[in-house]
């Protein structure tokens, strides 16, 4: 007898998928997936296989893809079946093969679930698989969410065995003949997690004959640990989380507060790339060092004196262009310039984003480009020139945005002016001035 309603009782426990919903069934032909598509038919599920083979094991590869259909047929659901050439991909991608395999079946089962209309992808991972997953983040190095082992559903993944242990598929495949194919590769202790399955996990249960038990109430207390953890970074996110234009502030003297602070740091700028490493550094900096930039794939994060800004790394041509007399309006980035030619001596006022100057000093070809180390400027209203950098902390501009500011070059290599912050004093109009240009910043 196949445990039918134990099987039932774990899919609507954890909420798998509805009883009318249709199931794609990833099935190797092992003795695993074979158990679960003879529970699926037994609970009168609705569902259809998905094999993929991935040409690693000559005659037998074949010989898989084969039962597997034989298996679909006698069951009388739906076949899906695709071959992979892995060795070739995982040359192409730099990754190992057992990694190629992976993504490959995995992107492909999706593809399948939403062009043949499934709700889910039903995988046979066990208890033994979850365990071996935990000791192999372990090995690894892991955080809490490492160790919560392989979860029942994640997104559209669900795994309907893990209410059993290898010991118990093996027993109900036995007792009820059902019929499958063994991976000779699965004897080979050269992969890491076969290593665990043969060498270490057998010494684990000499000490422990109720391993699989064992874990199973630890992954409950780790998953209850993690979602504890997630509703407290959630509520940290809601207390210090400042959305401001284009990024997030998040105020240093919160962070300092923080308690363990590198693990709930980690919670916090999980999200923006932030790896183990860069939270120790940037937890070392905190009391020091503002202006020091963290750098992660698509996020910048800066130490601005009282608060950490994090933006999005925008992939921008930030290169300098230049305008004709002749021009009305240039792109530039993500911004547009108009150029306005006028008569009188017209002065724009209260608008930062529009400035005009005297037409008569003006050297042509213009230059738009971004701030670099050493310009200097007069700020309008002062009698000196500053530098720029300095400025802009006058200014309190965070560090990312520095390097959005277009700078308006004279032809003799004077910044005129600063967009969007500040024109320089001596292009001013003036009692002398005849004619106007006005230059006028739109954001894209």
């Amino acid at each position: 007898m196949l445990p039918v309603k134990q099987f039932i009782a774990f899919v609507e426990q954890h909420k798998l998928f509805k009883p009318d919903r249709k199931i794609l069934a990833a099935v190797s032909g092992g003795m695993d997936s074979v158990l679960m598509v003879h529970l699926l038919r037994s609970a009168g599920f609705n569902f259809g296989l998905a094999h993929c083979n991935f040409q690693l094991r000559g005659d037998e590869s074949l010989r898989d893809q084969e039962f597997c259909h034989n298996l679909a047929q006698q069951l009388r659901v739906p076949f899906h079946t695709t071959t992979f050439d892995t060795v070739h991909c995982a040359v192409d991608e730099k990754i190992s093969i057992q990694m190629a395999a992976r993504e490959l079946r995995y992107r492909w089962f999706e593809q399948v679930r939403q062009q043949s209309g499934y709700t889910v992808i039903a995988l046979a991972h066990h208890q033994n698989d979850a365990i071996e997953t935990i000791l192999l983040n372990l090995t690894r190095g892991t955080g809490i969410a490492g160790l919560h082992g392989i979860l029942p559903k994640n997104g559209s993944l669900v795994r309907p065995l893990l209410f059993l242990n290898r010991e118990e598929i093996q027993r109900l495949v036995d007792e009820n003949s059902l019929g499958y194919v063994e991976d000779s590769s699965n004897a080979s202790n050269k992969y890491a997690r076969n290593k665990l399955r043969l060498e270490v996990i057998p010494g684990l249960k000499e000490l422990n004959p109720a391993l699989e038990q064992t874990f199973a109430k630890n992954l409950e207390h780790f998953r209850g640990l993690e979602t504890l953890l997630e509703l407290q970074i959630a509520a940290l996110k809601k207390e210090l989380f400042v959305f401001s234009d284009g990024g997030i502030e998040i105020p240093i003297a919160g962070l300092k507060k923080l308690e363990p602070k590198r693990l709930l740091m980690y919670g916090l700028l999980q999200e923006f790339g932030v790896n183990e490493t860069v939270v120790d550094d940037l937890a070392a900096s905190l009391d020091k060092h503002p202006g020091r930039v963290f750098e992660t794939p698509g996020y910048t994060l800066v130490l601005d004196r009282q608060k950490l800004i994090i933006t999005p790394t925008r992939q921008t041509n930030m290169q300098e262009i230049h305008i004709s007399e002749n021009q009305h309006e240039v792109d530039y980035a993500s911004w547009k310039l108009a150029v306005l030619h006028d008569d009188s001596p017209l002065i724009v006022k209260n608008n930062p984003m529009a400035v005009s100057v005297d037409a008569a000093l003006l050297e042509y070809p213009l230059t738009l480009r971004p701030w670099q180390d050493g310009d200097r400027f007069y700020p309008l209203g002062m009698k000196g020139s500053k530098k720029l950098s300095d400025f802009f902390t006058t200014e309190k501009v965070p560090l990312p945005r520095k390097k959005e500011i277009p700078l308006l070059i004279n032809g003799n290599g004077d910044i005129i002016w600063v967009g969007g912050y500040r024109p320089d004093e001596r292009y001013k109009v003036s009692d002398k001035t005849k004619k106007v240009t006005i230059f006028e910043l739109f954001k894209k």
